[in-house]
């Protein structure tokens, strides 16, 4: 299995659960290119998940799935093993630990992870519940917008009104996962007619206020200053924006 067939696979997988979380276990991960996992667990997209509650059976040639009972004798060490109730001449079958191990992956690990990779600052409402994730503000030439993640029959990206496939926009080339940001940006700079993911000037207002007195709150003094750099502009266009009228003056008679 190629790197590109592993992520391919694993965006299936996670589209089909819609984002809940996915095992994938010991034998599974030996499969996979080393490559990719190494960054899949380096990225937090793969994290530890209790250890598997069943197994495939070594016994015989069945290879039954069968359930792993855990056992520690008085020094603490444990065991795992199995309990064969197909053959009498078999009885138990041990079971290494190593073999037990998972990895999960989930809606919310794939909207962490697409975060970083383009560096914004996620937001903090996430979907578990309702498939869908919020990853921050994207930001065009001309225009900003809200980068959402879903999962309905497919992972999907949208902003300023477009969908795009997380498939055709995220790689891994070259030992790491990788963004077409360019594309993404495109898409904001270009919204669809009606999108409702592109942020108003009075949205931006509302929302720079909002973090703001999240900072303040925090007792953070450089509040300005950590806004200002999060949205990559100066302290002094940051007060503007929030000096600025929701409305435009009406000019007087």
């Amino acid at each position: 299995m190629t790197p590109d067939e592993t992520l391919i696979e694993l965006l299936e997988r996670l589209g089909s659960m819609r984002g809940a979380p996915v095992l994938i276990d010991s034998r599974a991960l030996r499969q996979w290119p080393t490559s990719i996992v190494a960054a899949m667990i380096q990225q937090g997209l793969l994290s530890k998940a209790s250890p598997a509650k069943s197994a495939v059976c070594t016994g015989c040639e069945r290879e039954c799935m069968m359930p792993v009972h855990l056992m520690s004798n008085a020094t603490g060490h444990v065991q795992a093993l199995m309990v064969c109730d197909k053959r009498d001449d078999i009885s138990r079958v041990p079971v290494a630990i190593e073999c037990l191990e998972q990895r999960q992956a989930s809606g919310d690990s794939l909207a962490n992870m697409l975060a970083a990779l383009l560096d914004l600052r996620k937001a903090d409402k996430t979907g578990s519940e309702t498939a869908r994730w919020e990853i921050g503000l994207l930001k065009g030439a001309k225009h900003t917008s809200h980068l959402v993640l879903t999962a309905d029959a497919g992972l999907l990206l949208s902003l300023a009104g477009h969908t795009v496939a997380v498939v055709e926009v995220l790689t891994f080339d070259d030992q790491a996962f990788k963004v077409d940001k360019r594309k993404l940006t495109r898409f904001v700079d270009q919204p669809a007619l009606g999108g409702g993911d592109v942020e108003s000037a009075a949205q931006r207002k509302e929302r720079l206020k909002k973090r703001v007195q999240v900072l303040t709150n925090k007792g953070i003094k450089a509040f300005l200053k950590t806004v200002a750099e999060e949205e990559g502009i100066s302290v002094s266009r940051l007060k503007q924006l929030l000096a600025e009228d929701d409305e435009p003056k009406k000019s007087k008679s």
